[in-house]
């Protein structure tokens, strides 16, 4: 099995490294390959009952075949125009949609593939529901052929994204994560930070937001940098609410932080049509704006809980933080000079950075690693690379589904009407009900796919009542990380709870103060979007930086430092006015 999965990883990462390379390849060749490759990873290449790995073998040669068999007539298919002929490809089309539902349902749980499977039956039936949200109908194989031979279902534009970037973004990042880039960002965050009042936080939210911009991942954040993190601040007497509490939020916001922001920001080139650099450029400022949030309650719990920084011996030496840095920094290098020196695609440059993460895993601080403890690291590398990799091409996929259903009944500009009609054709109302659409996604799906289904429907309402197009996307895409720190289901709240034996409700309550930023920094983009312009108008983006920490300074000091009512109330009151004031006098 061990060399059955080193053979399955080397191929998974060779393709999609070759994607980048070798030219262009045809959609229905690369997708469906794509699919073809993380199939293994889902259905053989786990634990669990005997009866789920048969079931699992089934649905993995099943896939595979039907993936490579689009793939090999992808000339063919290319001429029908999505509608299938005969009852083999109609076979083939119900083969690729059970596996994708499948496989969702094996990487993520239930509930999107259920939100897919009821959008197929709406798609199939939806003929039949009287008034305007049924349909008009579409015949099977035309419905069936435009979801799987075509790219408007399962291998559109979301999962062009998933081939050929989020999946060489994804390697990088399990390369870098191979190495000792993990204790680079810790020991450059305690030497930054270590020993400033709170600094063993402090520590926490810088390394977080190194990491997580490429894990892409509140959960895999916390498992990983709270690892060290956590037992570092107990031992220094922090409240066990407060530590879990700041590696939650501090995890959360990696997702957002630029240059990477894990996969969502590819995804939201795709969807928008905005170049990635001009998205990098509006998400940092807002990012920034809220680990300065963090960083405002991390300094009244100190002063609260009398904090202290790191002491001497737990901070790491000036020889030890240079070294440990640039096993991440030269690849970070690599990628900047490519995508902004030389002007490479995004995924060109990850690709240069990946041989250089490459070359450094034959190191460490000491000089050159072993063979064997080499060996250790590529294998290590390879293997998570391509469970990420498979866990993200199941979710988009899945999500694939949702998104073609919408475009091929109507049914997303029925929603978007419904949304329209509900608010009264007014944007703030339209904007909490968005709010409170991707809450409750968000609680059951990752945060990518949350962000695309909030999108698909609620983007178009928001563009309509105003709003420009990156500016509704930055604010649904924030508002689906919602969830990580919100209850009633916040996955990173209760991976950090569990880490620490804490309750896991005294740790929300804490982080959603502490994160106060995550809720109100999106509205701040529509209420000022001089905020997330930085691109084009610098000096008006400053402006609003100031204004906006400002704010931002005053919630955070009502909801964590006041000792009294009275202070509290005024804080929040005072902080509201400063970020809101402009638009209510409006």
């Amino acid at each position: 099995m061990r060399k059955a999965m080193i053979v399955s990883a080397l191929c998974l990462v060779a393709f999609h490294l070759g994607l980048i390379f070798l030219g262009l390849v045809p959609n229905l060749v690369s997708r469906p390959l794509h699919l073809a490759l993380a199939l293994p990873w889902i259905f053989l290449f786990v634990e669990g009952s005997r009866a789920s790995r048969v079931s699992g073998a089934v649905f993995c040669v099943l896939g595979m075949a039907a993936s490579i068999w689009v793939a090999w007539n992808h000339s063919a298919l290319g001429d029908q125009y999505g509608f299938l002929e005969g009852n083999f490809q109609i076979a083939i089309a119900a083969i690729l949609l059970l596996v994708v539902l499948e496989a969702a349902r094996r990487s993520i749980g239930w509930p999107l593939p259920l939100v897919a499977t009821l959008s197929l039956i709406y798609g199939l039936f939806g003929q039949y529901i009287p008034g305007e949200f049924g349909h008009s109908g579409t015949p099977l194989a035309s419905f069936l052929g435009t979801m799987t031979i075509a790219e408007g279902g399962i291998w559109g534009s979301l999962a062009g994204v998933s081939v050929s970037v989020v999946a060489i973004f994804v390697i990088f990042g399990a390369v870098l994560n191979a190495g000792e880039a993990g204790q680079g960002f810790m020991n450059i965050a305690a030497a930054a930070a270590g020993r400033l009042r709170g600094g063993a936080a402090k520590v926490s939210v810088i390394s977080s937001a190194l990491f997580g911009s490429i894990s892409g991942s509140a959960s895999a954040n916390v498992a990983s940098t709270g690892a060290i993190t956590l037992p570092a601040m107990t031992r220094l007497g922090y409240p066990k609410k407060l530590a879990a509490a700041v590696e939650a939020v501090a995890s959360s916001g990696g997702q957002i932080m630029p240059p990477l922001m894990g996969a969502g920001a590819f995804v939201m080139v795709e969807l928008t049509g905005v170049p990635y650099t001009a998205i990098m450029a509006a998400a940092v400022l807002p990012a920034l704006l809220y680990f300065f949030a963090v960083w405002i309650g991390i300094n009244a719990y100190a002063g609260r809980y009398e904090l202290a920084g790191l002491s001497v011996e737990d901070r790491p030496a000036t020889r030890t933080v240079i070294i440990t840095s640039a096993f991440f920094a030269v690849p970070f290098a690599v990628l900047m000079w490519g995508m902004f020196a030389a002007g490479y695609t995004p995924q060109f440059a990850a690709s240069l950075a990946i041989l250089a993460g490459f070359v450094m895993l034959f190191f460490h601080a000491h000089g050159l690693l072993g063979f064997r403890e080499t060996l250790a690291r590529l294998e290590n590398a390879i293997v998570n690379a391509s469970r990420q990799v498979a866990m993200i091409a199941a979710i988009i996929l899945c999500a694939s589904i949702i998104i073609g259903v919408l475009s091929i009944t109507g049914l997303g500009v029925k929603i978007t009407s419904l949304i329209l009609s509900a608010s009264g054709g007014y944007l703030w109302p339209s904007l909490f009900l968005t709010a409170l659409a991707c809450l409750v996604l968000g609680m059951e799906v990752p945060t990518t796919a949350a962000y695309v289904i909030c999108v698909s429907v609620a983007g178009p309402a928001l563009t309509k009542l105003g709003l420009e197009p990156l500016q509704a996307h930055l604010f649904v895409f924030w508002f689906a990380l919602l969830s990580t720190i919100t209850p009633p289901v916040c996955g990173a709240v209760f991976i950090a709870a569990g880490m620490i034996g804490e309750n896991w409700l005294r740790v929300a309550v804490t982080a959603m103060a502490l994160g106060v930023g995550l809720y109100i920094i999106p509205l701040t983009m529509i209420a000022n979007p001089s905020i997330i312009a930085f691109h084009t108008e610098p000096l008006q983006a400053l402006l609003a930086l100031v204004q906006v920490g400002a704010g931002l300074a005053l919630i955070s000091y009502g909801l964590i430092g006041a000792r009294s009512p009275l202070l509290r109330f005024g804080g929040i009151a005072a902080g509201i006015a400063v970020l809101f004031g402009p638009v209510l006098i409006g």
